[in-house]
Parts: structure tokens; C-alpha cells; sequence
């Protein structure tokens, strides 16, 4: 399917989506979230084996295309969610999201429940009620490890060869890491070059800003069915940066009305990235239904 990009203005910030197969809009739309750091083009993987779907993908806000206007907190990458379905008049949403997208599309599905008619929740770093009681408060930015991570580089290709065989990245699909490069680079605007689409100190805002973001009370209102993809737990003494693991509560399926929990042992957090096909696969079961309804 072809892809076409856009941009609109909700919640003060200028957000930009992509579209593929707006001939099918009348079905339902899947609308896929990416996790913080990453942007809408991660998914290209995962659409290439949903044909015949009206597919969205966003750039959340200090990510990829979209402005970098803070605040970056996930309550608020909910609420820019919430007023981008309306504002789209968007109906019979599948929604998909990884990580930090997981997070927001629950609280996006809470405020606009008529939307939604499901969700696929990809490792949604919704945490333990214990977690969010120890929450000391937001951090430096400035002083997180991500705000120091390489933020230029001379082209696309540099920036693959950089990451490829590299922890994390060494497990994911090749055509991921190329797409995750190449729309996650912008012409930098001070010299040659390239610059990340999201900058490191957003990134950092976001970890810093949002570990106490609370919305367990939101999970218990979401009615609607919810596919929890998951991979196994993290050690709690695990450093926080290590996404070997899930940082995702292993009982959160469980607090939705309708949950199911797919525990996936052989995966790390990066399950999109790993395994796109088995992600999608999950997508089109309730994308399919939806539109047989």
C-alpha cells in the first residue's frame, strides 16, 4: 500500500501522521503508537502485512515530524491522542501501541471510549501499583543517560552501521533498524549532516517526566477488549535502560474489563521490532472482526 503523510494542528502542537489504504477507511482505521525515542515509520515493517486495512501511524509530539513543543509527558501524548481521533473523526479504531504508545492509547481510549472498539497493547509500560507509590519525582533531564546518546551522523547508512549487532538492536529485523534510520534522521539545520528526529534531551524529558504517570484507575474504566503483548518481567534489580526485559506489570490484563494477557517468552520489549509479523497477526484478528461487525 501506498503511504502519504499529513500533518494537523491538535492540542497546540502540529502533529504528523501517516496513512496507508484510505480506500478502507469505512471499515475501521488501526492506529499504531510508537514507543518514546521512535516515531510512526517503525511500523512500516508491521503494515506491510496489513493490506486491505486503513492504517494511521503518528508522530507523537518531539518525535519524528511532529513539532517539538513540550511538555513530553505521556498524560499529555494521551490527551494530543485523544483530540487527534476527534479531530479526524475517526471510528472503529483498532488500537496499536508499543511501549509509551501503549500507555497513551489507553488513556486516549478511556476519554473517547465510542471510538475505540479495541486495543492491542504492546508491552504498554502501564506499571505495578507499587511501582507508582516509590515514585520520587521527575528528574534532570540533563542528567539521564539518554541525554548524552549520539545525535548526529553524516548520512542514513552511518547511522545503521552504527547500531547493527549492537545489543537490543542485533535482535531486530533488518528492514526495522533501515526504517527506524532512515525516517528517524532530519537535515540537521546548523551544518552537514544529520540530526535525530527525536532529540536526545526530549527523550530523556519524557523518561524523566513521566515515570509517575498513574492511570491504573483509567485501565479499569476501559471497556472495550485488550490484547496485552508481553515479554517476560524484568528483574527489579535490572537497570531501568535495559529493555532486554518488560517493564510492563504482568498482572495488567487482568484490571481491564475485557483483557488477555499473550505472554511471549522468546521476545525482549522490542517486540515490534522483532517480530512484526506476529504483531500484526494480532492486529488483523480484531481488525477483521471489527469489520465484520
Amino acid at each position: 500500500m501506498s503511504c502519504t503523510e499529513h500533518r494537523r494542528k491538535v492540542n497546540g502542537v502540529n502533529l504528523c501522521w501517516f496513512e496507508w489504504g484510505r480506500d478502507y477507511r469505512e471499515r475501521g482505521t488501526i492506529l499504531l503508537i510508537h514507543a518514546t525515542g521512535f516515531h510512526a515509520r517503525c511500523w512500516d515493517a508491521t503494515v506491510a502485512h496489513l493490506r486491505g486495512q486503513h492504517v494511521i501511524a503518528v508522530d507523537m509530539r518531539g518525535h519524528g515530524r511532529s513539532d517539538k513543543t513540550p511538555p513530553y509527558t505521556w498524560d499529555t501524548f494521551g490527551q494530543d491522542l485523544a483530540a487527534l481521533v476527534r479531530e479526524l473523526e475517526l471510528k472503529c479504531i483498532v488500537g496499536v501501541g508499543h511501549s509509551m504508545g501503549g500507555h497513551s492509547l489507553t488513556q486516549a481510549a478511556a476519554a473517547e471510549p465510542s471510538r475505540f472498539d479495541r486495543l492491542v497493547l504492546v508491552d504498554p509500560v502501564i506499571l505495578p501499583p507499587q511501582a507508582y507509590a516509590a515514585f520520587a519525582g521527575a528528574g534532570n533531564p540533563q542528567d539521564h543517560p539518554v541525554s548524552r546518546r549520539r545525535s548526529q551522523f553524516d548520512s542514513v547508512e552511518a547511522m545503521i552501521d552504527n547500531l547493527a549487532g549492537r545489543g537490543s538492536f542485533a535482535l531486530w529485523e533488518p528492514a526495522v533498524l533501515e526504517d527506524y534510520c532512515r525516517y528517524g534522521l532530519l537535515p540537521n539545520p546548523d551544518g552537514p549532516g544529520l540530526i535525530l528526529a527525536c532529540p536526545p534531551l526530549v527523550e530523556a524529558a519524557v523518561y524523566t517526566g513521566s515515570a509517575g504517570t498513574n492511570i491504573l484507575d483509567l485501565v479499569e474504566q476501559v471497556a472495550i477488549p485488550v490484547t496485552v503483548l508481553r515479554a517476560p518481567p524484568r528483574d527489579p534489580d535490572h537497570p531501568v535502560m535495559d529493555f532486554s526485559k518488560s517493564p510492563t506489570w504482568p498482572e495488567l490484563a487482568d484490571h481491564f474489563q475485557k483483557g488477555t494477557d499473550v505472554y511471549l517468552p522468546e521476545l525482549t520489549h522490542f517486540i515490534p521490532m522483532q517480530a512484526p509479523r506476529l504483531v500484526a497477526g494480532h492486529i488483523l484478528k480484531y481488525a477483521q472482526a471489527t469489520s465484520s461487525e
